[in-house]
């Protein structure tokens, strides 16, 4: 899963008035005003006003900056996607083009991708890391030679983790001599470095079921220590068999805490998967119920988010029974689970919700667990999809009703 990382000096700030109520009364206020409605379809605004939001997407003031996130992300994309792009390249302020950049990826437009590139040899960290972010999710061959470079030279702590992800993403299909030292280059990052950097290579090998990298997780799933857990989860999302007699033998020997990864990981292997689940939700109910076991219990959220993304809706649903009624410390980390499952497998969230008779809390919990999350290009990417949704759905009314609570909720 999706580690929370690094967060700026204008993220910690939204933290704090989280913290302190006035984010999330803002949020709740907006829920409940009906001028909140989504408009049927994209809206033409005039120049000026589009130009006003976009100078206002790094305003300090919570309420100033989404109103002005608002006012983007509905406009045309005729109209919308050169203002952006224009204020990517001039914009003086350099947290205003970072959020510009993010709300171009909402529009799927093709001139987006040479944004991205120059925007790779950004001095900006924000820029650079929305940028492989966004190769992670489009893939292009002829990128793979400049992303070896920066294997080799990237250093900065939040931009590393997700170029190596536009890696794995870039390596996980294809042939050649290129691939191949490129695949061997991420193999080596498995084993040398920072734990911070590390784990952000096993988890990207996992997530994109690196079959090459098999020997390599498994002598760091031999290992005692903080990354035994990543390395389990990583081999069982890669699916092959020849990790179980690993995972069955560190299962015997491994610290309590690290038995819900181990647990998972096995399931993913299809070996007991029920009996593995059942295990990581009374793990998560046990955890939640007897306070001191919080190592437990985030293993036990992070796995069951884990069984989620690879399409097991019971895992999700676990997470929601007891996440929704909770209170911190349960509460962090499963809404952080939820969250992730809603970025890395979005039509199982969305199927999760519709389905629900009682959602409000859900959604609630769901909308708490963004506000932790740092993939700011992935959570743009889903507000995309339920506001395309939402647009596309008014033959559906329950569907657009869901599609309207998450956006009132999650404030997109």
């Amino acid at each position: 899963m999706q580690r929370r990382r690094g967060r700026s000096s204008r993220t910690l700030l939204v933290c704090v008035l989280c913290t302190v109520g006035t984010l999330c009364a803002a949020r709740a206020t907006r829920a409940q005003d009906p001028r909140a409605l989504e408009p049927a379809a994209p809206q033409t605004v005039s120049p000026a006003q589009l130009q006003a939001a976009i100078a206002k997407l790094g305003d300090l003031d919570y309420a100033t900056r989404t109103d002005a996130s608002r006012v983007v992300r509905r406009t045309a994309s005729a109209q919308a996607v050169p203002a952006l792009l224009q204020a990517v390249s001039e914009q003086a302020d350099g947290y205003v083009r970072y959020r510009a950049l993010v709300l171009l990826t909402g529009f799927n437009d093709p001139r987006a991708k040479d944004a991205m590139r120059e925007s790779l040899a950004s001095p900006n960290d924000r820029l650079r890391t929305v940028a492989y972010s966004f190769f992670e999710h489009t893939p292009d061959r002829a990128m793979l030679a400049q992303f070896m470079t920066a294997l080799d030279k990237e250093q900065a702590e939040f931009v590393r983790p997700a170029l190596v992800r536009a890696l794995a993403s870039l390596v996980a299909a294809g042939q050649g001599d290129e691939i191949t030292r490129a695949r061997q280059a991420l193999v080596r990052e498995v084993s040398r470095g920072e734990d911070f950097f590390r784990s952000a290579v096993i988890e990207a090998l996992g997530d994109y079921k690196a079959q090459y990298a098999v020997d390599a997780l498994t002598a760091v799933a031999r290992l005692d220590g903080p990354l035994q857990d990543d390395a389990a989860l990583a081999l069982g999302k890669i699916g092959d068999k020849r990790a179980l007699e690993t995972l069955a033998a560190i299962q015997r020997s491994a610290p309590r805490t690290a038995q819900p990864s181990i647990a998972a990981a096995i399931c993913l292997l299809g070996v007991n998967c029920e009996s593995h689940q059942s295990y990581l939700a009374d793990t998560l109910k046990f955890s939640d119920k007897n306070p001191g076991f919080q190592e437990l219990l985030r293993g036990a959220a992070a796995g069951l988010g884990v069984l989620a993304v690879a399409g097991r809706t019971e895992a999700a649903d676990a997470l929601i029974e007891v996440g929704a009624p909770s209170r911190d410390p349960t509460r962090a980390p499963v809404a952080l689970a939820l969250a992730t499952v809603a970025l890395r497998n979005t039509p199982l969230t969305m199927t999760l919700l519709e389905q629900r008779r009682s959602r409000e809390s859900a959604i609630e919990l769901l909308a708490e667990g963004f506000d932790m999350l740092e993939e700011d290009l992935d959570k743009e990417r889903f507000f995309a999809f339920a506001r395309r949704t939402y647009w596309e759905s008014a033959d559906n009314p329950a569907r657009r009703t869901l599609m309207q609570a998450l956006i009132g909720k999650l404030d997109f």
